[in-house]
């Protein structure tokens, strides 16, 4: 669509109910200039012209802590956090795209050809690895330009990264492959990028969540073959707003906490005679605790404990779900943020124990939450970073507003669970 009448549609029809709805679109003033801002500078740097709209975006993870990597199960959400974009096709087939706040990144065809360890942790890199991805699958591959911005902000925990990675395989597949790649399939070519061209040895959670929409359960039992679901399940229908705290902790040299984590637990797995957790049992840990204890350290058996607890409550929290048990699900959510704080144990860094400030959000939220039907829990890797909340919507924006006054204003996040995934809009 030309780009002047794109802008008269957007500035009076959108978005329209269907779309507000599948985009979980909070505030439609808001978006529809969000949208014109966005469309004005595209035209700024790129010109008039035929161009489109999309959308993917961020995710939250509702259970399934440290689960992933032992080939355990997961569930995730998509969120109404997003990144947008316009875009066009470019005939000399090279990839341009202006993201708000960063220089603008130039991808040709010959930087797709092979990874460049000299380019690992760019956004570059994985615009690279995107179309050698889509390249790869056999799809039709092109270059273009485009503008993006997002309020999936870095340091929120809802995964901006992902959110990007998908949005060029979005546009690439919009563009070039009339919309027949699946989300599921993005899904995988964002993790392949990551892993080979952005140098980072990612799961499949993040960008399956942010790409398929809605609630979403992930089984790595066989990694090279995740098993993805999605759940039907209405989080503001059944009268709940998920909130994300960030507590501003201090993400510097927490290498060592988070690598500890599977490292541990494998440790276990290798005593007990396998590769990974998976398949053992409370039972085969407990029966020969004197032994892993010795062997492999209190806190390593503890978090055996906490995986083999935490993968079969994510098989118990997807049939709350899929009955629409809401009680049930909000005692699952309380059970995996406990686990975490006590067996786990990634909730602050003994590097520097009088840093706690996911203690103290989780402690805030425990007092605040008591008797309210809600649930809480670290959210993600742990360690620094973002807690988890279900709040009823009557106390959504009580809860924002101490949240707010501890850890700074905007720390609290107001969401709703979004049903689209990655999306052409218009």
């Amino acid at each position: 669509m030309k780009i002047e009448e794109l802008r008269k549609t957007v500035g009076e029809t959108f978005p329209d109910k269907e779309t507000a709805a599948r985009l979980a679109v909070a505030d439609a003033e808001k978006e529809r200039e969000r949208y014109l801002a966005l469309l004005g500078k595209y035209e700024e740097l790129y010109g008039a012209g035929d161009v489109s709209l999309y959308s993917v975006g961020g995710r939250s993870e509702i259970s399934g802590n440290h689960t992933d990597h032992n080939h355990g199960r997961v569930i995730a959400a998509s969120v109404n956090l997003d990144i947008i974009a316009a875009a066009a096709p470019a005939a000399d087939g090279v990839i341009r795209i202006k993201s708000e706040g960063f220089d603008e990144d130039v991808v040709t065809e010959e930087d797709s050809a092979a990874p460049d360890p000299s380019k690992f942790f760019t956004s570059a890199a994985i615009i690279a690895g995107m179309r050698r991805a889509f390249e790869n699958a056999g799809h039709r591959v092109g270059g273009f330009t485009a503008y993006t911005t997002s309020n999936v902000l870095k340091g929120s925990g809802v995964s901006s990264s992902a959110a990007f990675e998908v949005m060029v395989g979005n546009i690439l597949n919009h563009l070039y492959c009339g919309g027949e790649v699946s989300n599921v399939e993005i899904a995988k070519m964002a993790q392949w990028s990551e892993n080979v061209f952005f140098g980072k040895p990612c799961g499949l959670m993040d960008q399956t969540a942010c790409a398929v929409g809605g609630f979403i359960t992930i089984d790595f039992k066989d990694p090279s073959n995740p098993v993805i679901e999605a759940l039907d399940f209405d989080l503001t229908a059944r009268g709940y707003s998920l909130c994300v705290v960030n507590t501003g902790g201090n993400h510097a040299d927490l290498n060592e906490d988070y690598a500890s984590v599977p490292r541990e637990m494998k440790e276990v797995a290798a005593c007990l005679g396998g590769e990974v957790l998976r398949g053992f049992t409370t039972a085969d840990v407990v029966g020969r605790i004197g032994e892993l204890r010795e062997k492999c350290g209190d806190r390593a058996v503890l978090r055996a404990l906490h995986f083999i607890g935490e993968n079969n409550r994510v098989g118990e929290l997807v049939e709350a779900i899929k009955r629409g048990d809401v009680e049930a699900f909000l005692c699952g959510i309380n059970e995996s943020g406990n686990s975490s704080f006590k067996y786990l144990q990634n909730v602050y860094t003994t590097q520097n124990v009088k840093e706690q400030g996911l203690s103290v959000a989780l402690c805030l939220a425990d007092n605040f939450l008591r008797g309210k039907k809600a649930a809480h829990r670290v959210h993600g890797g742990g360690f620094a970073g973002t807690v988890q909340a279900f709040v009823p919507l009557d106390y959504a924006s009580e809860f924002k507003a101490l949240m707010d006054s501890v850890f700074g204003d905007g720390a609290c996040y107001i969401l709703s669970v979004r049903p689209a995934g990655a999306v052409r809009v218009i």
